[in-house]
């Protein structure tokens, strides 16, 4: 195991920087999540507050090798990407103007050491250290299965294109494009969005698929 575990190049392919459309199939994945809905750009509104809890936990586990409870296999690591999953309660074209209608699930992908009981512990700690309200996150394992994805760079309400690429991949390639109840439109932010203009971006766009 490398000296710090970086999720991004151990799994390269999940992360991979393809400014065309590849298909990759996603094992299953073990993630810190926050479930809410609206717009995500709304001043401390829950999706920026979500973002905080994750951000928290999940330093709450890394720097928990200085403090006095070593977590059992415990290996230091970069913190990954944040990810999110989105979906609406309409059949309107996704992304949409409105984005207060946006349903998400705000993720962070978690270390394989980290167990039920490690998990719990963090909840509370980041609670209890950072302020911060816990209630909220989960423990969730995702297996997405077979996918499409491509590299994007830029703002978010310039996806359509970016996404219009991937639909007419999977079209042209004997897929369909499987989103569903289950499986959702997929983003990994590169860039900390906390951080970087949204000019300045960079984005993997994920879509789940089937053969047909």
């Amino acid at each position: 195991m490398p000296k710090i575990y970086d999720f991004k190049n151990v799994n390269k392919e999940l992360y991979a920087l393809k400014n065309e459309p590849v298909i990759i199939d996603i094992p299953e994945l073990t993630y810190l999540a926050v479930e809410g809905k609206g717009n995500p750009n709304e001043q401390n509104g829950d999706y920026q507050k979500a973002v905080e809890v994750l951000y928290g936990i999940h330093y709450t586990i890394k720097m928990s090798k200085k403090g006095e409870n070593m977590l059992k296999g415990y290996f230091d690591y970069v913190v990954p990407p944040l990810e999110g999953l989105w979906w609406l309660d309409t059949k309107e074209i996704f992304p949409i103007k409105d984005k207060s209608k946006f349903n998400w699930i705000s993720l962070l992908r978690l270390p394989d050491f980290v167990t039920k009981d490690i998990f719990d512990w963090a909840i509370v700690e980041a609670n209890k250290k950072k302020k911060i309200d816990t209630k909220k996150a989960q423990c969730l394992k995702i297996k997405e299965g077979l996918c499409v994805q491509i590299f994007h760079t830029g703002k978010f309400d310039d996806e359509p294109k970016t996404i219009k690429s991937l639909e007419d991949y999977i079209v042209n390639n004997n897929f369909i494009n499987d989103i569903n109840s289950k499986r959702r439109h997929h983003e990994i932010y590169l860039s900390d969005p906390r951080k970087v203009d949204q000019s300045k971006m960079k984005t993997i766009i994920r879509l789940p698929v089937r053969k047909k």
